[in-house]
This record gives C-alpha cells, structure tokens and sequence, in this order.
C-alpha cells in the first residue's frame, strides 16, 4: 500500500462544517470521475500484479482523461488536487488514509459506508469520514486483503489480514454482515513498545517488569490473559525480547502481528482454506509442525481451540519458556478456558488428567484488563501451583487495588501491588542462574517508587 498523504476527499469532509459552497460541486465532480477509474481499471486492481508504480501512472492518466471530460467547472488548483485524492483513493485506504497514518488512531473501526469510528486514548469517538457508497468501501476492503494474498465476497464473507506495517485488518461483508460491509483495523506502532514504554503509561510497575524478565530468561512458561484489546499481544512482545538471542524462536498466529526484535526468529502462519473448501492449514498444524524445527521457545499468538492440548504436551517436554495468550476474565477463568480448549482436540481426556497437566506446564499467568479510564494495565500477575484434591492451585504475586482514586488529569494512577508473598517459582529460576530481588517481592512500594529505577540491561 502506498503510504500517500490524506486526500482531498478526508479534507472535505471535515470542512463541510463551514459550508463551504464549492464542497458539493467538488464531491460530485470526484465520485463520477472515481467511478469510472474503477469501472476502467477494475479487474487491474484487484488482480494486484502489476508494479505499484505502473499502476499509478495508468490510474493518474485515467484520472487526468476524466477530468478534463468532466462538466463541473473546476480551477486548475482544484483539477491537480482532485487527481491526488482520486489516485491516493483507488490505490491506498481512501477516506481511511488520513486515519491509517494519525498516529493517535489505535483502531479503525467501519461500520458500514457512512459511519467510521475511531479509538483515541482508549476511547471510542465518531468520525466525520466516510465512504462514497457500499461499493467504494468494498473496494477498499478487497484491495487491503488482496496484499498478503486474502480473498473476500459472498461466498467467504469474513476475512483476517494484515496491512504491511504488522496491523491487524478484520472485515465482514453481507449477507453476515447487515447493513454492512464492516471493517476493523487495529493499528501497531511502527516503533515497537519496550518494558520501559510499559512502565512509562502505567501498564505495569518496576517490580512486574522485574519478576517478568527473570521469569522470560528462566524460561518459565507463561500465560497472557485478558480481554479483547486490552494488550495482550504488545505484552506478548515485549515478553518475548528477553529471549537470550542465540536461542531459536518460532512463532504461530493467524495473522501475523507479533513484533520481535531478534534475528533467530521463524514465523509461522495460518492459511484460511480457499475457495473451494481446501488448503486450510491451522495454528495446531502449524504447532506440530513447529516441534520438528527445533524451538528453543515456541510462542503461539493466541490459543482458541484444540491447539491448547498441543501447547501443554510441549512445554510438558522439553520446551520450557513458552508464551501464549488467551482470552479470558481472569487468572481463574484462564484456567478454566485453557481446560475447555484442551477438551476441544478432540481425545475424550479425563478432566484431571487436563488440570495436572496445566498444572505441571503453566508457571505464570499475566492478566491484563481496561480499566475504566480506557487504559490498558496488567491488573494480577499469578503463579500456577500443584494440584490438591481436583483444584490447581493459585496465588497471586501482585494484584491491583480498585480502590485507587482518579487522579486530576482523568487517569487512574498505578495501583498493582505486592502482596508480600514469594513465588515457588524464584526457587526454579535460580537453580536455573536467574536470581530474582526479595524486594521485588516487597508490600513497600515506596522505596521502589522512590529509588528503584528499573534498567533493561540488567536487574539490579
């Protein structure tokens, strides 16, 4: 996708406000001369084979063409702008351009042709952007899924893809979707978070950041629960970068959207079946797969059926400090869907059976959630332990205080606090040569907040 600048069509829109008399004759003189580039070129753009700089110079000569056809008197200055907007529209995100490249947009959300709601801040806020009709947005849908080789129409109505940065696209088209189509983009920085970024907005403390590390380096096998777009997958990444670079990564997703800053890094990924119902190759195809590369860590992206029985039988043998993600309320919760998901692969498996395998595979459990000024914290941090009787059991290391106030400026400060226990877990991981701070472990935060800087290069 070319990464154009916004296009007249986003600016009219916004100006449309101050009645601007020229607006109507401009959005007429620009949708007739769009469709007719589409209808011209259509089966050019969809194919996406031709080279992306050929394809320009031909849209911008059929542009040109129809604009000099074109009734509606229009001034030299409006002609060249039109042509832009026109050419960054067929080519690029349309009426998303601007949004796709704000980076204050952490998600894009189309809910059909006329209604385009965007996430700022943790928040939910209406757009005066929108599409020309039901086709325009249609286009736009094909064209983003067509880059990473993804189809869409009536026959397979739903789609995941990825734009060329790591961000995620999701789209739905009717008859599932009701006065649709509907898109969904979640947005990923180009410039991946860091633990310290973490800390810096309050999604963890020093002392998580702490305990996390050494748990990454002394490969304990690790949970990220949570809800939908709470973080779990920017967690996910910045866990993974503490992998010691010359120990082998393999990664699964649906779609790939796992930012690793290593070299040693295979990734792998889901194919949806095809047109006729074949082809399909799944994340629990792919795990099998992965156990015949030689992973040093395996990371799954998210487990959502079958393949979580897979997942437990791995880092059962021989594949400690793997990392997942699961949906889920809480620690307990996860727990309990990881047990329902390994029931799904289908082996009629005793449910004890299941728990002391979570119970013997699982080490940590990382939960994130949105709290309710919008933010995205890590609210329990829980160590998985031994079986007694039929129930794993669990015990928080850190937990967050709901009883925290808002500060002034609307957000809630950081309230994850210790709960003074230590882990079982420490003792494994310095048999392993990763010793952990007692004070990490420590109900005081104010010395932590007051004279314990946290460093990346090491733990002090």
């Amino acid at each position: 996708m070319p990464g154009a600048a916004p296009g007249l069509y986003v600016r009219l829109q916004e100006e449309a406000s101050v009645a601007d008399p020229r607006s109507g004759v401009l959005d007429t003189a620009r949708a007739r001369v769009h469709r007719k580039v589409v209808s011209e070129l259509g089966p050019v753009l969809y194919a996406n084979r031709a080279d992306p700089r050929e394809l320009r110079a031909r849209v911008e000569k059929v542009v040109e063409t129809a604009l000099r056809l074109e009734t509606a008197p229009l001034s030299a200055g409006e002609m060249a702008r039109l042509a832009e907007s026109i050419a960054d529209d067929v080519l690029g995100f349309g009426p998303l351009e601007r949004l796709v490249h704000d980076p204050t947009v952490s998600e894009i959300m189309v809910n059909g042709p006329g209604h385009v709601y965007v996430e700022r801040n943790g928040r939910i806020v209406p757009t005066s952007t929108s599409f020309l009709d039901e086709a325009h947005l249609r286009h736009i849908v094909a064209r983003i899924v067509a880059e990473v080789g993804r189809h869409i129409d009536e026959a397979s109505p739903m789609v995941d893809a990825r734009l060329p940065d790591g961000s995620r696209v999701n789209a739905v088209f009717p008859p599932l979707a009701v006065g649709g189509p509907f898109l969904t983009i979640r947005k990923f920085a180009a410039d991946p978070f860091t633990l310290e970024d973490l800390i810096g907005c309050g999604t963890l403390t020093a002392q998580v950041a702490e305990l996390l590390q050494a748990c990454v380096e002394g490969k304990a096998n690790i949970l990220v629960a949570g809800g939908t777009s709470t973080g779990k997958t920017t967690l996910l990444s910045v866990l993974s970068s503490f992998v010691p670079p010359d120990e082998r990564i393999v990664t699964i997703e649906d779609a790939k959207e796992l930012q690793l800053r290593q070299e040693h890094v295979v990734a792998l990924e889901a194919r949806p079946p095809n047109t006729e119902g074949k082809g399909e190759v799944t994340i629990r195809d792919l795990l099998r797969n992965a156990l015949r590369m030689r992973p040093d860590r395996i990371v799954i992206g998210e487990c959502r059926a079958g393949e979580a029985l897979d997942m437990l039988q791995a880092m059962n043998t021989g594949h400690e400090g793997s990392l997942t993600t699961v949906h889920a309320n809480s620690p307990r919760d996860a727990l309990s869907r990881v047990e329902t998901m390994t029931l799904m692969a289908g082996f009629d498996l005793p449910v004890r059976a299941v728990r002391e395998q979570m119970s013997s595979a699982l080490d940590l459990i990382v939960h994130l959630a949105r709290t309710r000024d919008g933010a995205r914290r890590v609210t329990q941090v829980t160590e998985v332990g031994r079986m007694e009787g039929d129930v794993i059991l669990l015990q928080d290391v850190f937990v967050t205080d709901y009883r925290a106030a808002t500060g002034t400026d609307g957000h809630l400060p950081s309230s994850l606090r210790a709960t003074g226990l230590r882990p079982q877990l420490a003792d494994r991981l310095a048999d392993r040569g990763v010793a952990v701070d007692p004070a990490v472990f420590d109900v005081d935060r104010s010395r932590w907040s007051s004279g314990h800087a946290w460093s990346s290069a090491g733990r002090s």
